[in-house]
């Protein structure tokens, strides 16, 4: 079993930037590919980031290219999502996951790779 905790939501102004943490018990977290997806209102949950379990390789999806970071620490057990240049549309809650295989980077923008997922925390940018 794994427990994901995520933090660091709130409200920000457009242009802002935020921090969202994702602490994680209950497994040897560096051992698996983790992400973070969010689901705005009315709309599907969609891939945002994924870091493999070495923290050597990242993805994004194109619409937070250059604006979002993620990261892990994983002495810490914790994974990052650093935001800046927050816009209206990233507005939603934001979900971290970790992925089901250990060692393994399958198709980490698919939700059904990963297996544990976070309670969410709300992401809200004014313009």
């Amino acid at each position: 079993q794994v427990q994901l905790v995520e933090s660091g939501g709130g409200l920000v102004q457009a242009g802002g930037s935020l921090r969202l943490s994702c602490a994680a018990s209950g497994r040897t977290f560096s051992r698996y590919t983790a992400g973070w997806f969010r689901q705005a209102p009315g709309k599907q949950r969609e891939f945002v980031a994924a870091i493999s379990y070495s923290g050597g390789s990242t993805y994004y999806v194109d619409s937070v290219k250059g604006r979002f970071t993620i990261s892990r620490d994983s002495e810490k057990n914790v994974m990052y999502l650093q935001m800046n240049s927050l816009k209206p549309e990233d507005t939603a809650v934001y979900y971290c996951a970790v992925d089901r295989y250990s060692y393994y980077i399958g198709t980490y923008y698919q939700e059904n790779e990963y297996e544990y997922w976070g309670q969410g925390t709300q992401v809200t940018v004014s313009s």
